[in-house]
């Protein structure tokens, strides 16, 4: 076995060694025998400049490297540490090629050995880390890694990185190295023959399966969790009714509790709510601790009568959060145990037949065999199957379409019952005290009348400002390219191999099948058919779009209203076409229904290949039912949906889309949600404006009449803890262009970037806005020592982006829709929040038309029912990102001169908790900031 590994780290002048880009720091660490032997690092003279900025992110700058050696001269000793040893780098290929050429260019042969990529090894080993940056994993294994961008301190931090790597494959059951080591053969690196080595010798020492692990049918998965003793309490425990009885409670979990009168105001709320079976809405601000203000009554109630409650989030975040943080927390203070279970949609879950059946498939894709790398170690820790544990790629995340838990067609190989992850999810649920869910599922069961979700009385929706959009989404269609050519692209035509291909080699099987099913080739038409159906209509799609912009120099993602009054020949040309599509998906659904029924009905015994085929074409064939259904819903039925286009006309093939919604879902959810169940509680920290439910009540369906309205102000004292600066030499934004506008605040962002030290949060409304500010901010070169971090520029997700944001010291984050309200820097991390228009929706959103003319037609204000109210929530959202803990201090700018000019300004105003406001010029403010922080 080879016992040597050079783990190299290099820093360059850039990515291109063919295009002359050279290395400026060279890293080796040596491990031989489980333990680091030998460290060496050198400086190389580059003979050429580094760029700006190489050396703003390595610290290496010119004067340092160039008394240093040529490669040339360190290269001797780098082929000897080479030497009989695996080369291990992370991001492998991108250090071997550069010192490749170096090697060359000096006179050695280059390396040709095995090589091991930690990121690809990362990928497999930490299936559900968020990230495999190398900062991140050192963060994540408390590794020390005090000069990330310096290839002695990477190296390092890399060979510890790679050490532990190879303890955890030490440790793995040789069951599931054995399922590894074939797949291995797919990957970039030679972890085959790192696989096969340990491989050897664990079967050779034939230790003992870890206690946490059993076999199951071949596959080495994580024991499922034993309840321990009967959940059933027989004492009826009273709810702690005053507050010293409620701290006594607290403080059994939480020594340091410190009493929150507005925490014990809503738990109060909630438990009367439920017992007087009432709805209620309550605004309760940050600070007050909400979770545990409705966790700790709905948890009496639900003992007391043996009722399941459910808690409803808008993000994934929140409910890990409820269930990992939250309710073991609670557990430790109750006079009895919460039995709590995250319960997500079927397809969530990891179907462990399917996924048996395809590790014996071959000529997988990079993406797959990666992906059931993963997922073989994830079974070892996973105790739910749950899709969102895992960092998947975009191509595995194709692949779980073919793994995921569906309706079974066949009778169910039974070997497999007892771990199938849905059914345990839905038997805890069934079980449980509090069933946390997301809005969407919630919605699923209104939609199903009540068959997805255990049946319940009683709920929480958290995050309840969320809920009316994305009850529109719900109750609304979509039809997008990208995913219809895919969804066609899956059956095929019969020469491309995909499903069509499958379905036609089973039916070879009986002779007489094409007698009563007709030929390949009339399906193949069909297909053909309609995949010139599906281009033809995104073509007239984007016909119609262009035929509306009324704005052509903006190029960015637009949304146009499609109106069935409108009889220009663009909209009728794409009606037609609609009209065409249906029917050829109809035909298209005909033929393969046919066929797969056939199947079906003969009496043959299929192989459990062959039935996964005939499962696939049933999953697929109910898309495609799906999409012909929406494309009628759009255009062949009398809805009274908003309709519109959203196209992005720099790559319409991947940005076009047909979307329908209803302008309300205030009928449909007072129908079927608010009337049947007997307790709803909606809670946020922005659901009034100007202190009023109003707005969020008639978005709802809400009957004012019997619902329990309460708002409980935030703890903090935001008049210390804030200060709002209004500047009053910027411009109207109405009043002069988009580009005259982004030069002026460009200007004003440079100096409070200056005064406050970066550490700042800039709140845009369009994106076309952000990118331009961000693109001059860039170019004018006055905030070179600034790390700029732009959403949908700089690239990774929102919890990705702010990451970043928090780990350089003079950062400037450009934001804009989610960043409103999705994130969260507590403390020092964010000092500056700008504001840069008052967040109104675009007049011409096709949504916001049909509101408005809803409203009109019934008489009322569209501004001041709808435009102001949604802007003023958005608003106090975006407020609301600054404070978030009771020491932390910041300054809000607002750029936008109507909060102080217009008569509605002060709605803005008086629905945050008051503030120290100042008015003037960025001189005086700058002196101000400077003054505060």
């Amino acid at each position: 076995m080879l016992n040597k590994f050079v783990v190299v780290d290099l820093e360059t002048t850039g990515n291109l060694p063919k295009k002359g880009d050279k290395i400026i720091q060279f890293a080796a660490v040596v491990i031989e025998n489980g333990q680091i032997t030998e460290k060496f690092s050198s400086l190389v003279n580059p003979q050429k400049s580094i760029p700006p900025f190489i050396e703003e992110l390595t610290g290496i700058d010119d004067e340092m490297v160039k008394d240093a050696p040529f490669f040339t001269e360190i290269a001797d000793k780098v082929n000897a540490l080479l030497e009989d040893a695996y080369f291990v780098a992370h991001n492998v290929l991108f250090d071997l090629s550069f010192l490749q050429e170096e090697l060359i260019q000096s006179g050695f042969g280059g390396f040709y050995g095995s090589v091991l990529d930690t990121v690809e090894m990362a990928r497999i080993l930490y299936p559900t880390a968020d990230s495999y940056k190398l900062s991140d994993l050192a963060e994540r294994e408390k590794l020390e890694h005090d000069h990330p961008h310096q290839a002695d301190s990477d190296a390092e931090v890399t060979a510890e990185l790679f050490l532990l790597f190879l303890k955890r494959l030490a440790k793995l059951p040789a069951v599931t190295l054995r399922k590894l080591l074939p797949l291995s053969g797919g990957l970039k690196s030679d972890l085959q023959q790192l696989l096969d080595e340990l491989l050897s010798e664990i079967e050779n020492q034939k230790e003992p399966l870890d206690e946490s692990v059993e076999i199951y049918n071949g596959l080495a998965l994580r024991k499922p969790h034993e309840e321990t003793g009967s959940n059933e309490n027989k004492n009826v425990f009273a709810y702690p009714a005053d507050d010293t009885e409620k701290l006594e409670v607290l403080r059994k979990g939480n020594r340091t509790y410190t009493k929150r009168t507005g925490q014990f105001e809503m738990m109060d709320a909630v438990y009367m709510s439920f017992q007087t079976k009432t709805h209620s809405l309550i605004e309760a601000g940050t600070g007050i601790g909400k979770s545990l203000g409705y966790l700790l009554p709905i948890a009496y109630f639900s003992k007391q009568h043996h009722k399941p409650i459910v808690v409803s989030t808008q993000t994934t975040q929140l409910q890990e959060q409820i269930l990992k943080r939250d309710i073991p927390e609670l557990n430790k203070m109750l006079p009895f145990q919460v039995k709590a279970v995250l319960l997500k949609g079927k397809s969530h879950y990891l179907s462990l037949e399917k996924f048996f059946l395809t590790l014996q498939d071959e000529n997988d894709n990079y993406d797959t065999t990666l992906t059931k790398m993963q997922i073989l170690i994830w079974l070892l820790e996973t105790e739910t199957g749950d899709k969102d544990e895992l960092n998947l790629s975009s191509g595995g995340l194709l692949f779980w379409n073919k793994i995921k838990n569906e309706a079974p067609v066949f009778p169910q190989n039974h070997l497999w019952n007892d771990r199938d992850f849905y059914k345990q999810a839905k038997a805890k649920a069934e079980s449980s005290d509090i069933i946390i869910t997301n809005h969407s599922l919630l919605l699923s069961d209104i939609k199903d009348e009540g068959t997805i979700l255990p049946k319940y009385d009683f709920a929480i929706i958290d995050e309840g400002h969320h809920l009316e959009k994305t009850a529109a989404q719900f109750f609304g269609h979509s039809l997008d390219y990208f995913s219809t050519r895919l969804l066609l692209g899956q059956f095929g035509q019969y020469e491309q191999g995909q499903l069509f291909y499958k379905l036609e080699k089973l039916l070879e099987a009986f002779p007489d099948s094409h007698s009563e099913l007709g030929h390949t080739s009339q399906v193949n038409e069909i297909v053909t058919q309609a995949v010139y159906e599906v281009d033809d209509f995104f073509k007239l799609v984007g016909i119609f779009a262009k035929s509306k912009q009324v704005d052509s120099s903006s190029s960015f993602r637009t949304k146009i209203r499609f109106s069935y009054t409108d009889k220009s020949k663009q909209s009728k040309a794409l009606v037609h076409s609609a009209e065409r599509l249906a029917f050829s998906l109809s035909d298209l659904q005909a033929a393969v229904e046919a066929r797969v029924e056939w199947l079906k009905d003969q009496q043959k015994a299929y192989t459990d290949e062959d039935e996964t085929i005939i499962t696939d074409l049933l999953t697929w064939l109910n898309e495609l039912i799906n999409l012909k259904n929406t494309v009628k819903s759009c255009f062949m039925k009398a809805t009274d949906d908003v309709k519109w286009v959203e196209i992005d006309f720099r790559s319409p093939q991947n940005v076009t889309a047909f979307m329908a919604q209803p302008a309300s879902v205030a009928g449909t959810m007072q129908e079927k949600f608010f009337s049947v169940k007997q307790g709803i509680v909606i809670t946020s920290a922005t659901l009034t404006v100007n202190h009023s439910f109003t707005y969020v009540m008639k978005e709802l369906g809400l009957d004012p009449i019997g619902v329990q309205q309460l708002v409980i102000p935030s703890p903090f004292e935001y008049k210390d803890q804030v200060q709002m600066l209004i500047p009053s030499d910027l411009p109207e934004v109405n009043a002069v262009s988009l580009d005259e506008y982004v030069i002026a605040i460009s200007e004003q962002i440079i100096s409070l970037a200056e005064a406050t030290n970066g550490r700042m949060l800039i709140l845009f409304t369009a994106y076309d806005m952000l990118k331009k500010t961000y693109e001059l901010i860039r170019e004018s070169g006055f905030l070179e020592d600034y790390v700029l971090i732009a959403q949908g520029i700089t690239g990774g997700s929102r919890m990705r982006l702010t990451r970043s944001f928090q780990r350089f010291e003079k950062a400037l984050l450009f934001g804009t829709g989610s960043f409103w309200e999705g994130v969260d820097i507590p403390g020092e991390d964010l000092s500056c929040l700008v504001i840069v228009r008052l967040p109104f929706s675009p007049p011409e959103e096709p949504i916001t038309q049909a509101k408005c003319q809803m409203i009109e037609e019934h008489g009322g204000n569209p501004f001041t029912e709808f435009a102001l109210p949604e802007a003023v929530l958005r608003f106090k959202q975006g407020f609301g990102r600054l404070i978030r803990s009771e020491t932390d201090r910041g300054i809000i700018v607002v750029f936008d001169k109507r909060i102080m000019t217009t008569n509605y300004g002060k709605y803005f105003l008086q629905s945050i908790p008051p503030v120290s406001i100042k008015k003037g010029s960025m001189n005086e403010l700058i002196k101000v900031i400077q003054t505060w922080l």
